[in-house]
């Protein structure tokens, strides 16, 4: 087995950003759709076949690093929570010369200071404008089941109330999965408003559900990778409901009994095995040992008689005897 070094933190790498925004010009813009970027052209040309919208160049705001994204017209996208604790909350004060303050709600990490907003204005410091106090930044690591490799994604939002919901929600999965497994869940961008102060004020949120499975199978432990990646089923049903390949005419085409053995073999390994369909192949290989028994009675010219058709002990062939061969050797 491999080492790793135990001072470095082991992660996957970050294949790039699922935001909320994006921006014209210098200016910032809300959406309502998934805006995925990305340093991978290809990751996000997949990304528009999939949700939509025209991949293009873009820089971000005080970067002249190129990248890729794509303003989808999807609300909502599939993703999976990954084993660990996937979910990164600080409230930050960012400014063009880079973060000024991470907060955790009590210490600002930066200076080791007491929560320097909430000393300034009270409780309901997070009701300031923007610039003048920290946003809440929660950020949460996905994957994206139908993009290619094997990275992460990060959700990022700036919203108070999403900050709440999102704690809460995976630490209810992490209580009962102890962060082990994968989690399939649905990103939704959900539009809200609240009335302050006589005003009506409009604004997105993400919205972070478990998909496809229930709250009792999420709690009760580490789900598995089939599940995770087809919570409906779907696919198992397909599988299922696939007509089955033709087992009984490819029997009855083979040359001898071992040939029709071969052919139970990869019925069972499929997963296609049953009492009738093991009864048929039997039976065809019994028809088989009769037409040689019935060709040769006598021995071969080396003066060697037909062997009886004994147990191979592979895959759990059902033992056939030739016919006249009276006890099992």
């Amino acid at each position: 087995m491999g080492s790793r070094l135990l001072n470095i933190q082991r992660r996957a790498a970050e294949h790039g950003r699922l935001r909320t925004g994006f921006t014209q010009g210098n200016k910032p813009m809300r959406s309502s759709t998934w805006v995925i970027t990305s340093h991978s052209e290809e990751h996000v040309r997949t990304a528009a076949e999939l949700w939509g919208g025209e991949p293009e160049t873009w820089a971000p705001l005080n970067s002249k690093t190129q990248q890729w994204r794509v303003i989808t017209r999807a609300s909502a996208i599939e993703a999976l929570i990954t084993p660990g604790d996937p979910l990164n909350q600080y409230n930050e004060l960012w400014s063009a010369g880079g973060c000024q303050r991470r907060c955790d709600g009590a210490t600002e990490l930066l200076s080791r200071q007491p929560c320097i907003c909430a000393r300034q204005f009270g409780e309901d410091w997070h009701q300031q404008p923007k610039g003048r106090v920290c946003s809440a930044t929660s950020r949460l690591n996905v994957m994206l089941p139908d993009l290619s490799g094997m990275g992460m994604w990060r959700a990022e939002t700036h919203s108070f109330y999403a900050a709440s919901e999102w704690g809460g929600m995976v630490d209810m999965v992490l209580a009962g999965t102890d962060g082990r497994g994968f989690v399939p869940v649905t990103l939704r961008i959900e539009p809200r408003q609240v009335i302050r102060d006589g005003q009506t004020k409009k604004f997105p949120v993400v919205v972070v559900e478990l998909r496809g499975i229930t709250p009792r199978q999420a709690l009760a432990g580490p789900i598995s990778t089939a599940l995770a990646l087809d919570p409906t089923g779907s696919r198992a049903v397909a599988a299922i409901e696939a007509p089955r390949p033709g087992y009984v005419a490819e029997a009855e085409a083979a040359l001898d009994s071992d040939d029709v053995r071969d052919v139970w073999r990869k019925a069972k390994a499929a997963g296609h095995m049953d009492d009738a369909l093991s009864k048929q192949l039997v039976a065809i290989a019994e028809a088989k040992d009769n037409e040689d028994s019935s060709e040769e009675e006598g021995p071969d010219e080396e003066g060697v008689y037909p062997a009886e058709v004994v147990e191979d002990g592979s895959a759990d062939w059902p033992a056939v005897a030739a016919p006249g061969s009276g006890a099992r050797r």
